[in-house]
């Protein structure tokens, strides 16, 4: 899980992909963290995202370096552990999102990726793929 982490961590910006219906749906997301060995993200209970996860938890996160040459992608089912606790956290971890939330507010959510699979990949061919 570390090294999903630090690569997420390293290229802020990651796409996420879920499914809206029988359609997919993607948007950027730049929030991870560690919590309780879990990687967890966030998002809002007003967005579409939000929805499309807790009708369908399965969702797909893909990220590729600053100079394109190695990607990943993370596969998993959202579960909400959203607590107060969680949210500051979250809130410790990327303080500029006190600009839009707060540990007592009822719109910010924190979900962790269950039955996680990471695959690496590279320009080179090599692949590698294993479970969180």
């Amino acid at each position: 899980m570390d090294e999903v982490l630090e690569f997420l961590t390293e290229n802020r910006v990651f796409y996420i992909a879920t499914v809206d219906g029988h359609l997919p749906r993607v948007r950027p997301f730049g929030f991870v963290m560690k919590y309780d060995g879990k990687l967890c993200f966030c998002t809002n209970n007003q967005k579409e995202v939000y929805r499309q996860l807790r009708a369908n938890p399965h969702f797909e996160i893909s990220a590729t370096s600053a100079d394109g040459s190695k990607w990943l992608r993370l596969r998993g089912q959202a579960v909400f552990i959203t607590s107060r606790e969680t949210k500051k956290a979250a809130l410790e971890h990327m303080p500029s999102l006190r600009r839009m939330y707060s540990e007592d507010d009822d719109i910010f959510e924190i979900f962790y990726a269950d039955q996680a699979e990471a695959t690496f990949a590279d320009l080179q061919g090599n692949v590698r793929t294993f479970k969180l």
